[in-house]
C-alpha cells in the first residue's frame, strides 16, 4: 500500500547521480519533492523529470528541494542528468529500498522486468510529513504537477 498524506515519510539513504549519499534527513526544514519513475531515458520519465527542470525556479523559491528517484544504477542516473541538465539529484534506488517503502513499486514491470519503482510524487513538509502522495499505476501517465505545486505553496 502506498503512503498516504499525514503519514511520516519513510527515511531512506540513497547514492546520488554524484555518487554522494542523500538521506532525506539531510532535507529536515524543508519541503522535499520525491518524483519516483521507472527508468531512465525512456520518454514519460523524460517529459516528468524536464517538466520539473522546466519548473524548478518556482520550487528553488519555496524552499523546497526536488529529488528524482529511480532503481537504475547512479552511473546511469549522472549520464541522464548530464543530457538533460537536471538541476536537482537523481537518487538510485538500486538495492530497492526506498520505492517500496513508499507504495510506489512494480512488482513485474514491462519485457519481465522485476522490482521497478512505479511514476508516483510525494511532497514532504519542513517536519518530513507526507503532505501530498500520488501513485500511478500507468506508467505513461503524469503526475499531477499543478497539485503538487499547491502543495509545495
Amino acid at each position: 500500500m502506498s503512503i498516504q498524506p499525514g503519514q511520516p515519510a519513510p527515511q531512506f539513504t540513497l547514492v546520488s547521480s554524484e555518487f554522494k549519499e542523500v538521506s532525506l534527513a539531510d532535507f529536515k526544514g524543508k519541503k522535499v519533492v520525491l518524483h519516483f519513475f521507472p527508468m531512465a531515458f525512456t520518454g514519460t520519465c523524460t517529459t516528468q523529470l524536464c517538466t520539473m527542470r522546466d519548473s524548478f525556479g518556482y520550487y528553488d523559491g519555496l524552499n523546497a528541494q526536488i529529488l528524482g528517484i529511480s532503481v537504475d544504477s547512479p552511473f546511469t542516473l549522472k549520464k541522464f542528468k548530464e543530457e538533460y541538465n537536471y538541476q536537482f539529484p537523481l537518487l538510485s534506488d538500486f538495492n530497492k529500498t526506498a520505492s517500496p517503502a513508499y507504495g510506489a513499486w512494480y512488482e513485474e514491470f514491462a519485457l519481465g522486468l522485476k522490482g521497478v519503482s512505479k511514476r508516483a510524487a510525494f511532497v514532504i513538509d519542513e517536519e518530513q510529513k507526507v503532505i501530498y502522495a500520488e501513485v500511478l499505476d500507468v506508467a505513461t501517465d503524469l503526475p499531477d504537477f499543478d497539485a503538487i505545486a499547491a502543495a509545495v505553496k
